[in-house]
């Protein structure tokens, strides 16, 4: 099966809507820019702190998921500990996926 939540990530990318890594998701953040944060199941917990104190104080989501290697994969480059989405519409449906295990609106389509 597909994992549908790095497929969006994949379609994020291509559209110039993600920035990954600790310090470009955190200058995104500062700069109001980031809809979602997505933080590597197996990062560091100072990094999961760091994002995630600093998500909650300017109020972005932040949620996490997957692993560095995966998001390195899906983005064409090496492990990243973070992928901050810089898009609403995607950052809203990635949510959704994540919410509803990988299935739109929690709907379930016979998979």
């Amino acid at each position: 099966m597909t994992d549908r939540v790095l497929s969006m990530i994949g379609i994020a990318k291509k559209a110039g809507k993600v920035c990954s890594g600790t310090f470009l998701s955190e200058d995104a953040i500062r700069k109001g820019k980031a809809f979602l944060v997505i933080i590597a199941e197996n990062s560091s917990q100072g990094t999961r702190k760091v994002l995630t104190d600093k998500s909650t104080y300017y109020r972005v989501p932040v949620t996490v998921y997957g692993t560095k290697e995966a998001f390195g994969g899906i983005l064409g480059c090496n492990e990243r500990s973070a992928v901050t989405i810089l898009d609403e519409g995607i950052a809203r449906k990635i949510q959704q996926l994540i919410q509803f295990g990988g299935i739109p609106n929690g709907e379930d389509q016979g998979q």
